[in-house]
């Protein structure tokens, strides 16, 4: 078991149950899982680009990520039906907890001019979904040998609807959130 996942089931979730008057300890909400998602857009024609997304994102979540790929054929993107265009992670469990916890308090303080992430990136039922601009913030990721600095985005699901709960829950685990 995670230090994360151990603080959050002895002290967050009592808290939690406290601070937004829940009765049942079911009903307390908890992180479900988290998707990490790298677009490569017209890069990912380049098998090399590509295999080094795939590299990266797998040092960063200790996954191996699925290569998404093109529904449908579009002119105006230059895209044809079922090619890759990025790769995406969904992790759970063990490696969810030591994923946010790497995430907390090493790579987003390490990003440049960080001064917290903001409320407004809830979706209205309790997911929070934010942007990273560059990948390097993470420690695992080696400077000297990327190619080149990439984006990603970062989908935090949660068991509640309500993003009142949602935010209450991300505050106890120390998220960087401002107003």
């Amino acid at each position: 078991m995670s230090r994360l996942q151990e603080e959050y089931l002895k002290n967050i979730k009592p808290n939690l149950m406290k601070e937004l008057n829940l009765k049942n300890i079911y009903s307390v909400p908890e992180l479900k899982k988290i998707v990490i998602n790298m677009g490569l857009g017209l890069d990912a024609n380049d098998k090399k680009k590509l295999e080094a997304a795939v590299e990266d994102l797998k040092k960063i979540s200790g996954q191996k990520p699925t290569i998404t790929k093109t529904k449908k054929a579009i002119a105006n993107f230059k895209t044809k039906k079922d090619m890759p265009i990025g790769c995406k992670v969904t992790l759970r469990k063990n490696r969810m907890y030591e994923f946010i916890d790497r995430l907390i308090n090493i790579a987003l303080p390490r990003s440049k001019d960080f001064a917290g992430l903001s409320e407004k990136n809830f979706d209205g039922l309790g997911n929070y979904t934010f942007g990273v601009k560059e990948h390097i913030i993470f420690p695992e990721i080696d400077f000297d040998k990327i190619d080149k600095v990439k984006g990603m985005d970062i989908t935090i699901v949660t068991s509640t609807n309500k993003n009142k709960e949602a935010k209450s829950l991300l505050k106890a685990f120390n998220f960087p959130l401002n107003k």
